[in-house]
């Protein structure tokens, strides 16, 4: 009895149109708003890149005591501007005439875009492979992250380390902010609460990681021997289960936090002060 989804004949077909998949007309059966999802995700990366390109390309309005912008640290090229106890290391002498942030940037960008959720997102939002969960995509083969460059992603796993050294020099400017604008100890902004829910939530999106949870517990034949490992895997299992929003929430907070500076070191306002 035919059932109206035999095998298509056609020959030389690929992909979901194959011969030994189910002939469908129709490309899909979904009838909710499935491409909304995809299409905010591709907006948000899309204002998000056009934003921090603008704040990277600008070499301007980074610092305004004591803050520093996350773009911007630790600051590794001479022309970087003078941060009295901040992260000037001038690594790249003279000679070096472009913005400081692109030397520190390819850090944090590179465990963003290897990172499995992100690969997920823009997958989807940008390429379209696959546009949602039972929505055939449009490309007639699909070799995934086996080839060039695709199967560079599996250096997330190195971005990490880098990435955690990263987190540690935002906390010592986040440590930084309860200095005044003079760099006495003791005060505290509207800032220093901007950099404390920054910082907050790039380590938890950090520790987040698959890679940090394969690191703390993987290859372990017996938990049972590792109660330590165990438990800190268990920790990293909670965080992970939030990947999602917490690759949302640390980019957002990246992104406002360097706004704020810019707003400061341009004058906009000034930073209010609780003590």
């Amino acid at each position: 009895m035919a059932t109206g989804i035999e095998p298509s004949p056609q020959a030389g077909a690929t992909g979901v149109h194959a011969a030994s998949r189910a002939a469908i007309p129709a490309r899909h059966l979904r009838t909710d708003r499935w491409w909304l999802a995809p299409a905010c995700t591709a907006a948000g990366l899309l204002a998000f890149i056009a934003y921090s390109t603008w704040r990277a390309f600008a070499n301007a309005d980074y610092y305004h005591a004591p803050y520093v912008s996350p773009f911007y640290s630790p600051c590794l090229a001479q022309n970087c501007q003078t941060m009295h106890g901040g992260p000037n290391w001038e690594i790249f002498g003279p000679w070096w005439g472009l913005s400081p942030a692109l030397l520190i940037l390819i850090f944090p960008l590179g465990f963003r875009l290897t990172c499995y959720y992100y690969r997920k997102a823009y997958y989807r939002g940008f390429w379209a492979s696959p546009p949602a969960c039972a929505v055939a995509e449009p490309h007639k083969k699909y070799t995934g992250e086996t080839r060039f460059p695709l199967i560079l992603q599996n250096i997330h796993r190195y971005f990490f380390y880098f990435a955690v050294l990263v987190a540690c020099v935002l906390t010592y400017d986040t440590a930084l902010t309860f200095r005044d604008g003079h760099y006495a100890w003791g005060h505290m902004g509207l800032g220093t609460l901007v950099f404390l829910a920054n910082i907050g939530l790039i380590w938890a999106y950090t520790l987040s990681c698959h890679s940090c949870r394969h690191i703390v517990g993987g290859r372990l034949r017996h938990f049972s021997k590792h109660p330590v490992r165990y438990r800190l895997w268990g920790w990293v299992g909670k965080l992970n289960e939030r990947h999602m929003l917490l690759a949302w929430s640390s980019l957002i907070s990246v992104a406002v936090t360097d706004l704020y500076v810019y707003l400061l070191a341009t004058g906009a306002f000034a930073d209010p002060r609780f003590f």
